[in-house]
């Protein structure tokens, strides 16, 4: 039987997952407002993924027979001093939510909870992933630094970006 601490904590997380959300729109925002709308779509995408992870957590909490709840979250940041800033700030995010998944992972594991562990084994993968991402862009966008014309590519290419669902 899983524990109302850690009830408590995934349902935590699932409200977290839908304020990531929340915050990736604000930076999408940004970038539209920039007339950057590769930037923005990259954004919006990150958000299209992260309600799916919430709703990940909404459908397991409710698998395990336990009561979702919901709460409201503080307004995220919305100033921002360039591209650059905002996916710093973007990785800043994603190593928070690793943190957290992390803390998850250890009450399950202090729990002997295995289906959760199993569960957030996917979401330990997923942050690597995110991560990864995030550091990458921003490599790149240093190097391109004031390359106007490396800077419109990369745009054009998150422009590409879409989100499927995993399955």
């Amino acid at each position: 039987m899983i524990s109302d601490k850690l009830v408590n904590e995934l349902v935590e997380q699932m409200n977290y997952e839908f304020y990531s959300a929340h915050a990736y729109m604000a930076m999408a925002a940004y970038c539209s407002a920039e007339n950057l709308d590769g930037f923005a779509n990259f954004f919006m995408v990150q958000a299209e993924e992260e309600r799916f992870h919430a709703m990940k957590f909404y459908n397991f909490i409710n698998d395990m027979g336990e009561r979702v709840t919901f709460d409201g979250f503080n307004a995220p940041s919305n100033d921002f001093e360039s591209v650059l800033d905002v996916f710093e700030k973007g990785l800043a995010h994603e190593k928070e939510v690793t943190r957290r998944i992390y803390n998850l992972a250890d009450i399950a594991l202090d729990e002997r909870e295995h289906a959760t562990m199993t569960f957030l084994k996917w979401f330990i993968e997923e942050q690597v992933e995110e991560e990864a991402l995030f550091d990458s862009l921003i490599q790149k966008l240093r190097r391109i630094d004031q390359d106007s014309n490396a800077f419109f590519m990369l745009e054009n290419e998150l422009a590409q970006r879409s989100f499927t669902a995993p399955e």
